[in-house]
């Protein structure tokens, strides 16, 4: 199953500068998730992140990994985290590493395995490669909530 950047927009609420998804090349509903983030020179952290040695914040990534975890968790359900009714918040991080920078140029690949998902808490697998290299790894925890309206 793959999605390109119209489907994934259909799925998730963030939109520029905090989409951080670009494509989907391997998806199993409910399982796990292979997608990529590009990373380009235009992107608006680079700014100040460092202006004479550009590098991805950590925090990005791990984000991320969240929003491609979100993908695969609500496939074939109703409610979607793009829909107005529900939020999907990321609520934990153990074990992160950072192996190496990311940089302008870079191709993410982010790799999602699913630990648990229920109603309430999902917990993932984490990990991102550039060019087969490991980047950044976590185990990340995500909470769903039904907004009042």
């Amino acid at each position: 199953m793959e999605f390109d950047i119209q489907q994934i927009m259909e799925r998730l609420p963030h939109r520029y500068p905090m989409l951080l998804v670009d494509r989907v090349i391997e998806m199993v509903p409910g399982k796990s998730i292979v997608a990529i983030k590009n990373v380009s020179m235009n992107e608006p952290f680079f700014n100040g992140h460092f202006p004479h040695h550009p590098v991805m914040p950590g925090v990005l990534i791990i984000e991320a990994l969240a929003q491609a975890a979100a993908l695969f968790s609500f496939e074939g359900n109703d409610v979607k985290p793009a829909d107005k009714k529900m939020a999907y918040y990321l609520v934990g991080i153990d074990g992160a590493r950072f192996r190496r920078p990311v940089v302008p140029g870079d191709q993410l690949r982010l790799e999602v395995v699913a630990d648990k998902i229920s109603r309430a808490i999902c917990r993932y697998n984490a990990r991102a490669t550039v060019d087969g290299n490991l980047v950044a790894e976590a185990k990340i925890m995500c909470a769903i909530r039904v907004l009042e309206e």
